[in-house]
C-alpha cells in the first residue's frame, strides 16, 4: 500500500490526528521500499523510530494496532512501567522481544494451519472413507461404492454414522523455565523430552462429524515443519516487528526522586540496546532488533520528551504531537468509524429484532 492507501484505510478506524497516520505511514511504506532492496544496503537502512505525544484516548495505541493489522506484522503492545531495570525484581526489557516473538508464532502457525485446510481436508476425508469402507464390508463393485460415500460425505449425509477411526494421542509439551540467556539449553532439553509421555495412536468409535474436525486439525498439525516455522519466526520478528511501548512518560526520572531508580532512568537505558539494535536469546533463536520498529506514546503531563535521556531521544527521531479532541471530533468518532459505538449497538439490536437510530 502507498502511504496515501495507508493512510485513507486508518481514516476508517480512526478520526484526525493526520500527521500522525502521516508519520507511520511513511515508516510503513519505508519497511517495504527496503525489503525491495540489495541484501548489502538493506541491512545499513535502520527504521525511524516514533515518538507519539498526546493525552488518553486521542488514539495512539488505536493507530498502532491498526497500522499492525495492514501490514499483516507482528505486533506487541507493553506498558513501559511494568518493566524494572536488570537486576531487579521484576519484569527485564528484554522479554518484549521473547513475548514478541511468542505471537509471532502463534500467529504464523494460525496462518500456516489455515493455508494447510485443504490438504488436510482431503486427507481425513479419505482416512473417513476408509473407515465407512470397513464398516460395511463390501467388496463388490467397491470403486463405485466409495464415489457414492464420496458424494454423500461431501454433503454432510453421513454426519451421524458411527466410524472407528485411528487418532494419534494428544501430544504433551514438557516446558523448562531456564533463566534468560539460556534458552538454548531450555530448546536443547525440550528436544531431548519430546516424545516423553507422548500417547501412541488409538482406535476410537465417533461421529462422522467428530471424526471430520479432529482428524483435519491432526493431518493439519502433521504437515507443519516446525523447524521451518521457527525459522520463519525469527524472520518476521526481525523484519516486520512492530513494538508499541506506550507509557513512556511515566519512566522520566522526576528530579526530585532519591534512591534506587529501578523503574524509570534505570528502565530507559535498558531500552536503548533493544531500540539501537542488539541480538536476544529466545527458545527460537538469536533475534536481532535492529530492524523492528519501536513506536514509544505517552501524555506528557508531568515531564517533557526531553526529559527522556538523550540517547534515547535520539532513537525516536519521528516526533508527532497529537491533537487534544474536540466536540466536534466526539460526534464524528460516535458515527463516522466502521464500527463506531452506535453502529455497534445497532447491530447488537438488531439481533433482538429491534431498529436502533440516533439522532
Amino acid at each position: 500500500m502507498t502511504p496515501k492507501e495507508i493512510v485513507h484505510a486508518l481514516d476508517q478506524h480512526i478520526i484526525g490526528q493526520a500527521e500522525a497516520k502521516r508519520a507511520v505511514a511513511n515508516a510503513l511504506r519505508t519497511r517495504w521500499r527496503r525489503l525491495q532492496l540489495a541484501e548489502e544496503i538493506r541491512d545499513e537502512i535502520t527504521p525511524k523510530n516514533i515518538l507519539l505525544i498526546g493525552p488518553t484516548g486521542v488514539g495512539k495505541t488505536e493507530i498502532a494496532r491498526r497500522l499492525a493489522r495492514l501490514a499483516n506484522a507482528p505486533f506487541l503492545k507493553v506498558e513501559a512501567t511494568k518493566f524494572t531495570e536488570v537486576g531487579y525484581v521484576g519484569r527485564d526489557v528484554e522479554s518484549i522481544i521473547r513475548d514478541l516473538a511468542e505471537l509471532t508464532m502463534a500467529m504464523l502457525r494460525r496462518q500456516m494451519l489455515n493455508r494447510m485446510n485443504v490438504q488436510a481436508r482431503q486427507a481425513a476425508e479419505q482416512v473417513i472413507l476408509d473407515a465407512l469402507m470397513a464398516r460395511e464390508d463390501s467388496r463388490e463393485n467397491s470403486a463405485e461404492r466409495r464415489r457414492t460415500l464420496t458424494r454423500e460425505l461431501r454433503t454432510d449425509k453421513l454426519d451421524d454414522v458411527e466410524i472407528e477411526v485411528e487418532l494419534a494421542g494428544p501430544a504433551v509439551g514438557v516446558e523448562f523455565m531456564t533463566p534468560p540467556g539460556m534458552e538454548d539449553m531450555a530448546r536443547q532439553l525440550k528436544h531431548l523430552f519430546s516424545n516423553l509421555g507422548n500417547k501412541p495412536p488409538a482406535r476410537t468409535k465417533m461421529k462422522v462429524a467428530d471424526a471430520r474436525i479432529k482428524l483435519e486439525e491432526e493431518k493439519a498439525a502433521q504437515m507443519i515443519d516446525e523447524e521451518e516455522l521457527q525459522g520463519q519466526v525469527v524472520q518476521a520478528v526481525e523484519q516486520r516487528g512492530i513494538v508499541f511501548i506506550d507509557e513512556i512518560d511515566k519512566i522520566v526520572r522526576q528530579s526530585d526522586q532519591r534512591g534506587a531508580d529501578v523503574s524509570r532512568e534505570g528502565v530507559q537505558r535498558d531500552l536503548l540496546p533493544l531500540i539501537e539494535g542488539c541480538s536476544v536469546s529466545t527458545k527460537y533463536g538469536f533475534i536481532h532488533t535492529d530492524h523492528i520498529l519501536f513506536i514509544a506514546s505517552g501524555a506528557f503531563h508531568m515531564a517533557r520528551p526531553s526529559d527522556l535521556v538523550p540517547e534515547l531521544q535520539g532513537r525516536l527521531p519521528v516526533r508527532v504531537t497529537m491533537k487534544d479532541l474536540e466536540p466536534e471530533d466526539f460526534k464524528r468518532i460516535l458515527t463516522e468509524p466502521k464500527s463506531a459505538l452506535t453502529k455497534q449497538y445497532q447491530a447488537l439490536m438488531e439481533t433482538e429484532d429491534v431498529e436502533l437510530s440516533f439522532s
